[in-house]
């Protein structure tokens, strides 16, 4: 993931910062518990396709 894009990308449910899970290939919303996937190098940035993380993900 390159680092560029994570500085310009935000959580398109809260417009939070997010986080890049690099064993998961997912970008977090921790405030949401969110995870969007990333698929063939790209982003899927859209709230229904984004797995919701239970507590215990989130640290």
């Amino acid at each position: 993931m390159d680092h560029r894009l994570l500085e310009i990308v935000a959580c398109p449910n809260c417009k939070g910062k997010l986080n890049y899970d690099k064993e998961k290939h997912e970008l977090v919303c921790k405030f949401d518990r969110l995870a969007y996937p990333i698929r063939d190098g790209i982003p899927v940035m859209l709230v229904d396709e984004a797995r919701e993380m239970s507590s215990d993900e989130v640290k």
